[in-house]
């Protein structure tokens, strides 16, 4: 599931102005005996008549500046307003990680997505230690949203300069970026305009476009035969520093039913990470889940046993693990909400001493960064 950030478009209506100029008649006299001195009486009043004229221009002129400066100073102060959005950075050891950012409010949502997430772009200083931004420095990007919802990206040629062992993070990280609009469905990229079939580097396969389905962060697990093979997303934690972050991994598995998902993600998630990667699980060894998962409308319903409780003597549940059920849950097409149920338990209680009484949204934001 995406956080949903709607794309709007601003129309803006230009009503121009016209400025019509007064033609004076030739007043030339047609009688030659009549004498100059009237002729020259009359020039002069003609010309009386044009200063009133004159001042109202200036006026108007005077007017419109103000209003141009009073524009000014607003469109100033409107560059004060933020916005978050959930950026994709490489950590340092190449997996793809969401982080949430205060953004300027601007046009153009989606370039300025993508704009952010140029090396030694805007973003830099507020990078956090062990990640970088996955785009070459002095990459240009133009988006153009189709109403099919394909975004397509259009790169300068400074995108082909990226490392190649980082091709699959930067496909998607770009892709995860942009699709977390709600109208963004899907991503094509090009270099100057010309659609790219394949990553110019390692030749990775985007074919039509690309989307959340293809993943992030792949792990193959334990599949033999990835052609009858589904993938579920899940997320555990890492850790860089004295910071822990959450991290999604798209993770193969035998293929299954569509109705199937929502119990597939939560068995993967409460497996842990592979005993290969460097994350952490957040789900005490001996969990599981009592009941089939459901969903009824856009609520996801899980029911684990006991085992779940691991905080203050075995009576609240960690906002790690709460974290992660609703991220990896919400992945699931059509979830937007968790209703949590412990076996035992009347009423599941967080850490913060708070009561679940209602079903918990995915977290607004992700891995936020407040520097």
């Amino acid at each position: 599931m995406k956080t949903k950030w709607f794309i709007g478009t601003a129309v803006f209506l230009t009503v121009p102005f016209f400025l019509q100029g007064c033609g004076f008649g030739n007043n030339e006299a047609t009688n030659k005996d009549e004498p100059p001195e009237e002729t020259e009486e009359v020039e002069w009043q003609e010309f009386e008549e044009m200063e009133p004229a004159d001042e109202t221009e200036a006026n108007k002129e005077e007017e419109q500046a103000e209003d141009s400066e009073d524009q000014k100073e607003a469109d100033e102060e409107g560059t004060d307003e933020t916005t978050e959005r959930e950026l994709y950075l490489i950590n340092e050891e190449g997996m793809v990680v969401p982080h949430t950012f205060e953004l300027p409010v601007q046009e153009g949502t989606l370039k300025q997505s993508l704009e952010y997430l140029v090396q030694d772009g805007p973003l830099t200083s507020m990078i956090p230690n062990g990640f970088q931004a996955v785009l070459p420095p002095g990459t240009e990007v133009d988006v153009n949203l189709k109403e099919d919802g394909t975004a397509i990206a259009d790169f300068s040629p400074e995108f082909r300069d990226y490392d190649p062992k980082n091709e699959q993070a930067i496909l998607q990280a770009v892709t995860w970026t942009l699709t977390q609009f709600e109208n963004v469905d899907q991503v094509k990229f090009q270099i100057n305009g010309y659609e790219q079939e394949t990553m110019p580097a390692e030749n990775t396969p985007i074919g039509d476009a690309y989307s959340r389905e293809n993943g992030i962060n792949l792990e193959s697990g334990s599949v033999a035969d990835m052609t009858n093979s589904d993938s579920v997303t899940v997320y555990f934690l890492s850790q860089t520093g004295d910071s822990s972050y959450y991290v999604p991994v798209t993770r193969r598995v035998e293929s299954f039913e569509e109705s199937e998902k929502l119990d597939v993600t939560m068995e993967e998630l409460i497996k842990g990470p592979s005993s290969a990667s460097s994350l952490h699980g957040v789900i005490r060894e001996g969990a599981s889940l009592e009941d089939t998962p459901s969903i009824n409308g856009d609520t996801a319903s899980l029911f684990f046993n006991e085992s779940l409780l691991t905080e203050q003597e075995g009576t609240a549940i960690s906002d790690e693990a709460l974290h992660a059920i609703t991220l990896s849950a919400t992945e699931v097409a059509g979830v937007e909400k968790v209703e949590l149920n412990v076996e035992g338990a009347e009423e599941v209680i967080q850490v913060s001493g708070e009561t679940l009484n209602e079903p918990v949204s995915r977290p607004a934001s992700v891995n936020a960064n407040h520097s």
